[in-house]
């Protein structure tokens, strides 16, 4: 695991949990800014799986998605490692999305922790097959913080 990303926001631990595995929660925060992101499915347990579809709906996102070759809307999996409401969520993406490269999967682990009148998050993400993807996860990552930080904000 290379790349952590931290981020405190104003929101309980059991609130962040609620957000972060549901399937209105992942709904309200989770694409990137100019996606939509729809769950189809949602097994949350150890070996359970989270279906759901991103859609670009922006249009510097649409046409950043035209200009790789990739589609505008993708079904993503991802399967549940450790499961332990409200501190940790841990699951592996399958990685099926890049041109010219063989699926894999990748592990995400979140721990969640109470600070203050919020809850820190820390998420740790292994790294892509290369840099440049690894960057582009990092970002997208680190703007579904600033997503669920503005979420809970306005609550």
């Amino acid at each position: 695991m290379d790349n952590i990303i931290e981020r405190t926001v104003a929101a309980s631990p059991s609130r962040v949990w609620e957000l972060w595995t549901t399937p209105q929660g992942i709904s309200a925060w989770w694409a990137p800014e100019g996606f939509r992101t729809d769950v189809t499915r949602l097994d949350l347990r150890p070996g359970g799986e989270l279906v759901y579809t991103m859609t670009a709906v922006a249009p510097e996102q649409i046409a950043f998605m035209e200009q790789y070759g990739m589609p505008l809307a993708a079904e993503s999996r991802k399967f549940f490692v450790d499961v332990e409401e409200p501190s940790q969520l841990s699951y592996r993406s399958v990685i099926d999305f890049v041109p010219d490269h063989e699926t894999y999967e990748h592990l995400t682990v979140v721990e969640l922790s109470p600070e203050g009148e919020g809850t820190r998050i820390v998420m740790h993400i292994e790294p892509l097959h290369d840099e440049v993807w690894t960057e582009r996860l990092t970002q997208g990552r680190t703007n579904e913080l600033d997503n669920l930080a503005a979420l809970v904000a306005a609550e």
